[in-house]
C-alpha cells in the first residue's frame, strides 16, 4: 500500500494538470529503507510529449548524487497520462528500474475528475496498491 500525505498527492495532480498536455514527471523522495514519501521533487519531461516521458539525463545524475548525499531515495515515481487510463503502458514497464518504489499514475485526461492509482513494477510484473491519503 501506498501510505501518502494529501498535500504530496495534490502537488502530483496539480504538476500533471499543469504540464497537460505533455506528459509530466517527476519523484517524491524519502528516507532510505523507509518506504515514506516526504520530499516532492518535479521534474522536466524531456521528451515534451503528450504520450512519452523521459527525465533529463543530466538532471538525473544531479537528482540521484542529491538523493545519495540526503540518504534519500525514490519513494515515489511518477508520471502523468494525458489520453488514456492511470495505468503502465508497455513502455512504462520496461522503464520500471526501481524495484522499491510505487509506481504512481495521473490521468489527466479528464479535467474535473482525479485519476490517481499507484503500482509495483517488478521484473515486468505490475501490480496495482491501495492508495491511503493521510
Amino acid at each position: 500500500m501506498l501510505s501518502i500525505p494529501r498535500a504530496l498527492h495534490d502537488e502530483i495532480v496539480a504538476h500533471a494538470r499543469r504540464d497537460h498536455p505533455d506528459e509530466a514527471c517527476g519523484i517524491v523522495a524519502g528516507p532510505e529503507g523507509s518506504d515514506r514519501p516526504e520530499r516532492f521533487i518535479p521534474m522536466l519531461n524531456a521528451a515534451r510529449s503528450p504520450t512519452f516521458y523521459e527525465f533529463d539525463s543530466a538532471d538525473l545524475l544531479r537528482l540521484y548524487r542529491e538523493l545519495d548525499a540526503n540518504d534519500e531515495e525514490p519513494v515515489v515515481i511518477y508520471h502523468s497520462h494525458t489520453a488514456t487510463e492511470a495505468y503502465p503502458s508497455r513502455t512504462d514497464i520496461s522503464y520500471a528500474s526501481e524495484p522499491n518504489a510505487h509506481y504512481v499514475l495521473v490521468s489527466t485526461r479528464e479535467p474535473d475528475t482525479v485519476e490517481f492509482r499507484s503500482f509495483r513494477i517488478v521484473d515486468g510484473a505490475v501490480t496495482e496498491e491501495p492508495v491511503e491519503l493521510v
